[in-house]
């Protein structure tokens, strides 16, 4: 419709497609340009009798771990979000706690009432957390790493667009992808610390109520539908 702008999906596939279904069925002009490509990685399950629980605080942990999951399916799940959540009960793990908000988040609730020995089944590139009391063992089942823009990419950047950052790196690479183009885009992030990673200098700049893809997308209708 008039005045609408397009929604430009960066995060790596499966969840990039998925974010991208949501937004058409919302009405955005929603497309689909991953910046990432999401691989599986070697590993080895441990002992799972030296951990009280596994934390995963991506749906990739669940969609890339493979055959190794089924050695650790008795441990309970503590996962980061529905969408997490959703991905480790496919998988066949038994998910025990949904925590909203993020990993650290999560991790605070744990070491308030949960268990103690955590395996975290996490990317090759991860940020870190903790809390007092808990031992947290990151185990890398799977990389997120940067892939060439999709045709089309300069075409669009290069009017005014919104633009979606659902992670920190995500967000410094559209920020490096765009360089001075940024100045007519608008950021949209995840969390606050996503859109700081962004840096400066673009036309707007708006963060999610929460982290999710909803939160995204009820943020996103102000910024597209601009027209209506």
């Amino acid at each position: 419709m008039t005045g609408d702008l397009p929604l430009v999906v960066t995060r790596a596939d499966p969840g990039g497609a998925a974010t991208v279904a949501r937004a058409q069925a919302a009405d955005f002009d929603a497309r689909h340009m991953p910046l990432f490509a999401a691989q599986a990685l070697p590993w080895v399950p441990p002992d799972p009798a030296g951990f009280d629980a596994l934390l995963l605080t991506s749906a990739q942990a669940a969609r890339f771990g493979g055959a190794g999951l089924t050695a650790l399916a008795a441990l309970p799940v503590w996962a980061v979000g529905e969408a997490t959540a959703a991905a480790a009960r496919v998988a066949g793990m038994r998910v025990a706690v949904i925590g909203p908000g993020d990993g650290q988040g999560l991790v605070d609730a744990m070491a308030a009432q949960g268990p103690a020995r955590l395996l975290w089944l996490c990317g090759r590139d991860r940020s870190t957390f903790g809390a007092p009391g808990l031992a947290i063992t990151p185990l890398a089942v799977y990389a997120v790493d940067a892939a060439p823009p999709p045709s089309g990419w300069d075409a669009l950047i290069a009017a005014p667009a919104v633009v979606m950052a659902h992670s920190a790196r995500g967000a410094t690479r559209v920020a490096e992808l765009a360089g001075d183009r940024r100045k007519h885009l608008t950021l949209l992030a995840i969390s606050a610390s996503v859109a700081a990673a962004a840096g400066d200098g673009w036309a707007a700049k708006a963060v999610a109520a929460r982290p999710d893809d909803a939160a995204m997308l009820a943020e996103a209708a102000a910024l597209c539908h601009k027209g209506r």
